[in-house]
């Protein structure tokens, strides 16, 4: 049996992965603002390799809703329309000749609500895995309370602070989603 500081201390790290992964999570979901991270995942074919955009490109955001995606290479420019078109970002990327410009269209209300209801599921999905890892620290507390290793005051003690641990985490994820909610909400 692992020592009980180390199944509280795996609880924590577990909690705060799934903290830091929502946040990414969110940063990708598109809130009627342009946000660089929407480009995060698309890849580039560039000398017959496939390259995160980030790696072939700057991407910079003038203004609200615009989005624009500078070549370090001008040539690669129409392979990186090529793939901003087949990820279909929300709006279609306009090539000037040295640039690629995306001009996201206003959020309309059915979109905005259809996006709240897209966060409050990725919400519940990272309440219930922060719930999983309370779970598996439990069991891990009860092993050990079987096989001696733990008085019945321990673990009561150990419960409740993985109980307050737990209640923190889900507090937190709570208020990821409801920011995200106002985000998306805001005009």
């Amino acid at each position: 049996m692992e020592p009980i500081n180390a199944v509280l201390g795996k609880m924590e790290e577990s909690m705060k992965e799934r903290l830091s992964k929502l946040a990414k999570d969110f940063s990708v979901l598109r809130t009627g603002r342009a946000n660089p991270m929407v480009l995060e995942s698309i890849k580039v074919e560039y000398y017959g390799q496939q390259v995160p955009l980030k790696q072939v490109a700057a991407i910079s955001v003038p203004e609200a809703r615009v989005m624009v995606i500078s070549p370090w290479d001008p040539t690669a420019l129409g392979d990186i329309e090529k793939a901003l078109q087949k990820a279909d970002v929300g709006a279609p990327p306009q090539n000037d000749g040295k640039v690629v410009r995306i001009n996201l269209p206003a959020l309309t209300e059915d979109r905005r609500k259809d996006m709240v209801k897209v966060v409050k599921k990725i919400g519940e999905e990272y309440r219930v895995a922060v719930r999983t890892d309370r779970h598996e620290a439990l069991d891990k507390i009860k092993k050990a309370e079987k096989a001696k290793e733990l008085t019945q005051d321990d673990v009561k003690g150990l419960e409740a602070r993985i109980q307050k641990a737990t209640d923190h985490y889900v507090r937190l994820v709570d208020d990821a989603v409801a920011g995200k909610e106002k985000e998306i909400t805001t005009l």
